[in-house]
C-alpha cells in the first residue's frame, strides 16, 4: 500500500534519476480508482434522484396543495358574493356590497351608507358582518 504523504507524484516530487519508481507509483496511483465497484457510483446517484423527487413530494405536499386549496375556496367564496351581503376587506373594513361588477365590487362603507367605493374581488376575505357590542358590555362585572 503506497501512503499519500510518500507518493512523489502526489507531492509533485520528480526524481530524474528514479524514471522506474516514479512510473510504477505513477502506475499504481492511477489503478487505484479503477478498482472501486463500478456500481457503486449508479447507487449514488439513483439514491440522490430519490432523495430530491422525496423533497420535492413533500414540498408539495405540504405547501402548494394546501396553498392551492385555499385559492380554489377564495375564488370560490368571492364568486358567490351578491349585492346585499356584507364583506370583509383586506385591509379590515366592514361594508355592504352595494353592486357587483366584472372584476370588482361596489361597497358602501360607514354607518349611514352614504360611501360607496369599488373594491377588486381579490381584496375581498370574507362574507360576515362586523360583531357590534357596546362598550359597557365589554367589561367585566364588578370591576372598576
Amino acid at each position: 500500500m503506497i501512503s499519500f504523504f510518500n507518493n512523489p507524484m502526489v507531492l509533485g516530487i520528480i526524481d530524474p534519476g528514479n524514471n522506474a519508481a516514479s512510473t510504477a507509483t505513477a502506475a499504481s496511483a492511477s489503478a487505484a480508482p479503477a478498482s472501486a465497484p463500478a456500481g457503486l457510483g449508479g447507487l449514488n446517484t439513483f439514491g440522490m434522484l430519490a432523495l430530491w423527487v422525496a423533497i420535492i413530494a413533500v414540498f408539495y405536499f405540504f405547501t402548494i396543495r394546501p396553498q392551492s386549496k385555499r385559492d380554489k375556496k377564495m375564488k370560490e367564496m368571492q364568486s358567490s358574493i351578491k349585492a346585499g351581503d356584507n364583506v370583509l376587506t383586506t385591509s379590515g373594513f366592514y361594508g355592504k356590497v352595494a353592486d357587483v361588477g366584472e372584476d370588482c365590487f361596489v361597497v358602501e362603507f360607514g354607518t349611514n351608507r352614504g360611501i360607496r367605493i369599488p373594491v377588486r374581488k381579490s381584496d375581498i376575505v370574507g362574507i360576515q358582518s362586523p360583531k357590534l357590542t357596546p362598550a359597557h358590555a365589554a367589561k367585566p362585572e364588578g370591576g372598576n
